[in-house]
Order: structure tokens, then sequence, then C-alpha cells
């Protein structure tokens, strides 16, 4: 919710009631750790926003696989990302509604995809894409180096809700990378492409409650009217966010350590299992105070076995 007057918040009902207000779309790496982020102008779609997360990342190494929601997909974006050199992999709505998509050869001829003829009935055209191809490595270029938004580009890619010549071609692309992510969707042998995704935006909204709770002073409110002043807000609750996550993180470490010089067991299937993402001992409350001892140890951890009251 923004409550101040600002052009930079739009309505949404569902979301804001009777005001306006702003989506904050980030991403965040698989050590829970938040990497970019961007304010987006009440609840428009994740897939014209998206591009601008990813390639205007605050640092670190570039990501192999984006796990997105539905919101964030679109055939366009599809083809971006594969030319971008990045694994596109949106949980998609409706997984049985989806279309497969096969590429015709010159001169019209099909290729056979044998016991998939009969599911993959829509056709890419490789003419199209060949047709369009020095000028979509140009726009990659152009989205590496920055000189062009993805925002921007998206909505010049399209017109009316109809794709320009290039937009189409970046379509049919996509819709080839899509065909690819949706086999890996439906393969029964292979759980593990599919439980990545969800494990990875299960992560993400863990991390969404936990901001939810950390930003307790102003109810989730951005009271800056301008989009730098919103920005530095969030930017401070990112900040905040990746401060717990680590301290999170060192104490667990701590903590498995001496367990096992205790003599304990720790299976390491149930170590997977932890997440730096607990905030039950976190107090939103006053200021926070991220400290260590001043040879670098950590404070003494608690006994499990003594009652806090009795400390």
């Amino acid at each position: 919710m923004v409550p101040v007057r600002t052009l930079d918040a739009g309505p949404n009902p569902h979301y804001f009631g009777q005001g306006r207000g702003v989506t904050w779309l980030n991403a965040i790496n698989d050590q829970v750790s938040g990497i970019g982020a961007v304010v987006v102008t009440g609840t428009m779609r994740d897939s014209l926003h998206v591009l601008d997360v990813i390639l205007n990342r605050d640092g670190g190494p570039a990501p192999q696989m984006i796990a997105t929601d539905t919101a964030s997909y679109s055939d366009i974006v599809f083809g971006l990302f594969r030319l971008l050199g990045y694994q596109f992999s949106p949980r998609l709505a409706d997984m049985p509604d989806q279309r497969l998509w096969r590429l015709t050869a010159p001169g019209g001829q099909v290729a056979d995809y044998g016991s998939l003829n009969a599911v993959a009935t829509n056709k890419l055209s490789a003419e199209r894409i060949r047709g369009q191809w020095a000028d979509m490595l140009r726009v990659v270029g152009s989205l590496h180096s920055g000189s062009v938004a993805g925002y921007d580009l998206l909505r010049m890619l399209g017109r009316d809700g109809n794709p320009t010549p290039l937009g189409a071609a970046f379509a049919d692309y996509g819709r080839a990378a899509k065909t690819l992510h949706l086999l890996a969707m439906y393969d029964p042998d292979d759980e593990s492409y599919r439980r990545s995704i969800h494990v990875q935006l299960t992560v993400q909204e863990s991390r969404h409650r936990m901001a939810r709770k950390i930003f307790y002073g102003q109810r989730g409110e951005l009271r800056q009217r301008y989009r730098e002043g919103q920005e530095d807000q969030l930017g401070a609750l990112g900040l905040v966010l990746n401060a717990v996550i680590l301290w999170n993180t060192r104490y667990i470490d701590a903590a498995l350590a001496a367990l096992r010089e205790q003599g304990h067991p720790v299976d390491d299937a149930d170590v997977a299992r932890l997440s730096p993402l607990g905030d039950a001992h976190i107090n939103v409350h006053g200021r926070y105070a991220f400290i260590t001892l001043s040879d670098g140890t950590l404070r003494p951890l608690r006994d499990p076995t003594t009652p806090i009251d009795d400390e």
C-alpha cells in the first residue's frame, strides 16, 4: 500500500482495497539472498519487468535457472531468456491446456516427433525466425549492454496486443523453449526439475512472509511519494532481510557443529531441509542489532534444555 499521493502507485481493489499501491518484484538466489528488485506501479504483469530484475541485479553470479510464477510468463519472455542464456522455468497454470509446438522445415516439411505427433500439433515457422535472426541478436546484445530496458523492449515488441514481426519471431523462438520446459515438467521419470522449481518458489514465498513481519512499523505501507524513495525504503527492507538470513545461517551452522561435537547424530537429509527463514526468535519491535564478538566469534549458543524464562 502507498497511502500518500503519488504518481508511482496504481489501484487494484483485490490487493489494495480502496487505496493504491505498488508491487515489489524481487529475485533471490538459492542461498535465499535477495539479488535484485524493482518497484512496479500497481500490479502490472510481472512478465513486463522480470527481465529488468535479472539483468539489473545487484551483484553475484548470473543465475542458471529462473523459477517464477505464471504472471512472469509470456512466449516472448521465453524467447528472450533463451537467447540471453538463461533457463526460464515458470510454474504455469492449467498445464493440461498448454500447447506443445513443433518446427516446420523449409518447404513446409513436418518433422516426425514419434509418440508426440498426436499432441505437438502446433507449428512454428523456422523461416520467420530466420528472417528476423540478425535483429533478434541485436536486441539481445542491447539488453546485455543495458542500452534498452526490458520493460520498454517488451512494449515495443507488441502493438495493441499484437506482436510486431520481430515480436512474433521471438514468440516462435520462445514457444520452442516453452515446449522443452513443458516436456521436462511432464516427464514422469524425473521429478528433480519440477521439485527444483517448487522449492525455489516456496522459498520466495517464505521470504515474503518474513518481509511482511519485519515491515511491522509501517504496516507494509510505503510513505514515500517518489519512486526513488520507495526503492530506497524497500531496498532497506531487503538489506535487513539479507542480514537476518545471514545471521540465521551462521547460527544454524554453529548449532549443527556443536551438536556434532557433542556426539549427537545429525542426519544430512534433515540438514538439507533446514531453512534460514525462521523468524519466531526475531523481535520486530525496536532496533535491530547484528553483533559478533570483537575476535570474530559468535555469542554462546543457548542450551535448548534450559527454559528461556530461567536464563
